[in-house]
């Protein structure tokens, strides 16, 4: 006996969903949002409160190109140009040591080592270093650094301890967005005679291009703002400082400090000084992200 081929198939049916199922889906999306509006609270409340006592301070011309110098602690006027020039030079002496360090280990573990011993060590060293606090790293470079081979405190010793913050998050970030490149792409272009590290370089870097480099902004957007460094491996000063091996040196967080020191809460010059700090220090940190955002478009890779 054969089956009959002309019998009509009748089309699958969904059947509705239950009254139980509804509450439960509409119950989710509720203490979702809810989470959602919950998280979003204390963020918008920190920046409404930072812009309100800090946006009269910024607004001046000086703010922005002059210093502290010469200034007392309840004298008005002055700027905070000498710690924008401090935060940025720290910051990028951390990237230039940072980015090829952290971008090389996270090639190695993806293309070569993940499986070997040496890549499992590397890969157990960065889980410590990712949950490492900031003040350790600062005491490990001032013990080694200072104490060991007697160099001066300095903002170099400030780099050098952001360095140990910004190397895990720059090799997660680069190991995460090389995994994501397809096995495709390698595979065709090793089946077209091309070398390993040719097609690394020509084609597995330039797809997670956009990731990579949107991870290394928000790395250095993160080590920015860290104090612990500041405190222990620099003295905060006042006037312009270009010197990064020799002298104190301004910073933001520093400023922000030293403003708290100088009686900010019960004098309203070095309380305007303190919010005025911190905006400004938000405000790099936004341009970091946005410049983040529009990078990683730019290094997408096109469509055909």
């Amino acid at each position: 006996m054969t089956a009959t081929l002309d019998r009509p198939v009748k089309a699958p049916t969904f059947q509705k969903l239950s009254l139980r199922r509804r509450v439960l889906d509409n119950v989710a999306t509720v203490l979702v949002t809810l989470s959602v509006l919950i998280a979003l609270i204390p963020l918008l409340w920190v920046l409404y409160t930072v812009v309100t006592k800090g946006i009269g301070v910024v607004t001046s011309v000086t703010w922005w190109w002059n210093s502290q110098a010469g200034m007392t602690a309840f004298q008005p006027g002055g700027g905070a140009y000498h710690a924008i020039v401090g935060t940025l030079l720290q910051g990028l002496v951390c990237a230039l040591i940072s980015i090829p360090i952290g971008v090389f280990v996270g090639i190695f573990l993806v293309e070569y080592g993940g499986g070997t011993k040496l890549g499992k060590l590397t890969t157990f060293m960065v889980d410590i270093l990712t949950g490492v606090p900031s003040i350790v790293a600062a005491l490990f470079i001032y013990a080694l650094w200072v104490a060991t081979l007697g160099f001066q405190r300095s903002g170099f010793a400030v780099s050098l301890a952001l360095v140990l913050l910004m190397i895990p998050v720059i090799v997660r970030s680069t190991e995460e967005m090389l995994r994501i490149v397809p096995m495709d792409l390698r595979e065709a272009s090793y089946a077209l005679g091309v070398t390993k590290w040719r097609t690394i370089v020509s084609i597995v870097i330039p797809t997670a291009l956009s990731g990579i480099v949107t991870g290394i902004l928000l790395a250095l957007a993160r080590v920015m703002g860290e104090t612990a460094p500041l405190l222990i491996l620099v003295g905060y000063a006042q006037a312009i400082n270009f010197d990064m091996f020799h002298g104190f040196m301004g910073s933001l967080p520093g400023m922000m400090y030293d403003q708290t020191s100088a009686g900010a809460g019960a004098n309203p010059v070095p309380t305007d000084r303190l919010w005025g700090a911190a905006f400004t220090l938000i405000v790099l940190i936004a341009l970091l992200n946005v410049g983040a955002r529009f990078l990683a478009k730019f290094f997408a890779p096109k469509k055909a």
